[in-house]
């Protein structure tokens, strides 16, 4: 076995058992942080198929934001734990349908019948100009730029949906921003200027003086 084989199959390992662990963990700290695992040993696997720009991205982007926003509103959440392990006991018949439904369609897709080097050959070593941001950017932008273009336009969706909810009702006590009025503002609104005629500085008496000393 080379040391690629090796090392796919241990992050591929590590990979499987975060991604338990972030379904199984009752702590939803420990859940996240499984879930970075997860993503970290994803991004390993893709620098071995020499996708470094995704990789980079998958550890910048998801990691280093996404993951690490969940983190926090986990910690500042007061999460009832007794409360989702009665919802999960409620409802672990119909789960447990679905994840061995999703677990067969996934072994048949990707399974030794339809995956594998008798069917994909391994891909011939890139040269040393290779640019896997010039290929992700034909790829998107020709044969996938339809999803491309479906998935940003369900992101400006998922945006305004979330804005709308956000300030839907009036609440007392909050202040919000008038663009229209800010924009139209003049330097006259804002700032005084204040003329003062200049005096002069008259001397002390000599009995002041006499105290300060």
């Amino acid at each position: 076995m080379t040391t690629y084989q090796v090392l796919f199959y241990l992050f591929s390992s590590l990979c499987v058992i975060s991604a338990l662990m972030v379904i199984t963990s009752r702590n939803p700290v420990r859940a996240v942080l499984s879930l970075v695992a997860a993503f970290v040993s994803a991004a390993c696997i893709w620098m071995l198929m020499e996708a470094e720009f995704l990789a980079l991205v998958l550890i910048v982007v998801y990691v280093g934001a996404v993951l690490v926003l969940f983190l926090f509103v986990v910690m500042m959440l007061d999460i009832e734990v007794a409360e989702i392990k009665a919802s999960f006991v409620r409802y672990w018949p119909l789960a447990a349908v679905i994840g061995v439904g999703m677990t067969a369609i996934i072994i048949w897709a990707v399974g030794p019948g339809h995956f594998g080097l008798n069917y994909f050959p391994a891909p011939a070593p890139h040269a040393a100009d290779y640019s896997n941001i010039q290929e992700v950017g034909m790829a998107l932008f020709t044969n996938y730029l339809y999803p491309f273009e479906l998935a940003a336009v369900l992101l400006l969706a998922a945006m305004i949906a979330a804005i709308t909810l956000t300030f839907r009702g009036h609440r007392s006590g909050t202040r919000a921003q008038i663009v229209s009025k800010q924009v139209a503002v003049q330097s006259k609104d804002r700032l005084t200027i204040v003329k003062m005629a200049p005096s002069l500085k008259t001397e002390a008496p000599a009995s002041q003086e006499g105290d300060a000393l």
